[in-house]
């Protein structure tokens, strides 16, 4: 049986992106309540050397546009990368669901072996489009979320692995 690169794709970076905009309503009213500026939250790191909360959701998103528009052969859109709120976060966050939505299956599926060249760390690295998928979208995405997530647990959003997964 064949993967529908679609199906391993869009719906996977949809839900978990609609559940990071949740996420991010709970650190908005967390911050609400505590009286503290959002960009304390959005700033935060987990270490000195990490980046912040605001550029783990930026990361992952770029994550979902590059591989949407490479996996589908659209134009990948361009974000300014100067969201320091969490509504301005949220709003790029409803802007990369909205362009992941907008590319059909009929454009991802059957580009498990398309040639997809990245420019990393100064060098081009080729995959095919599954080894592309599976091995660097879907574990950095979710590498960011998940930093991003665990930054806000750490500053004290409560938060736990049900808002992380969503509801099922």
């Amino acid at each position: 049986m064949k993967i529908s690169m679609y199906e391993a794709s869009v719906p996977c970076f949809v839900r978990t992106l609609q559940n990071l905009l949740n996420i991010l309503d709970r650190a908005q009213t967390f911050a609400d309540s505590k009286k503290i500026d959002v960009t304390v939250l959005t700033g935060a790191r987990l270490y000195p050397d990490m980046l912040p909360m605001a550029r783990q959701i930026m990361i992952a998103s770029d994550t979902i546009k590059g591989a949407v528009g490479r996996l589908g052969g659209v134009e990948i859109p361009k974000y300014e990368d100067t969201e320091q709120t969490i509504a301005e976060l949220k709003a790029r966050v409803a802007k990369t669901i909205a362009f992941a939505q907008s590319v059909g299956a009929a454009q991802i599926d059957g580009s498990e072996d398309k040639e997809i060249v990245l420019k990393l760390g100064g060098k081009e690295v080729t995959f095919s489009g599954l080894q592309y998928l599976l091995a660097f979208v879907l574990p950095n995405f979710y590498f960011h979320v998940t930093t991003a997530y665990a930054i806000l647990r750490h500053n004290g959003v409560e938060i736990g692995k049900s808002d992380f997964l969503g509801n099922r």
